[in-house]
């Protein structure tokens, strides 16, 4: 996952969705990281999680995950085509 913007991370950090603050140190432990990861996702340093984290971390924070992250691949496995018919010579 990759985070849409590091200032609204230490924005809602300030003021989560109950109303009161998390340190960075909360933070990483509810998303199961390292409190440096925290910290430099709100410096810019960095810039990804997994899913796995950016889904605790906003469950944290008390936002929906688009609100803080965007995904970076493919999600849904793209369906399979029929392989294409080979021309029979008349």
């Amino acid at each position: 996952m990759h985070l849409v913007r590091a200032d609204l991370l230490v924005m809602l950090m300030q003021r989560t969705g109950d109303g009161r603050s998390v340190s960075v140190r909360e933070l990483a432990e509810a998303a199961g990281c390292h409190p440096s990861k925290i910290d430099h996702l709100r410096n810019g340093r960095r810039q990804s999680a997994t899913q796995a984290e950016a889904e605790a971390i906003a469950r944290r924070l008390g936002v929906d995950l688009m609100v803080l992250w965007e995904h970076t691949g493919r999600t849904v496995e793209a369906a399979h085509e029929p392989a294409p018919i080979a021309a029979v010579p008349a």
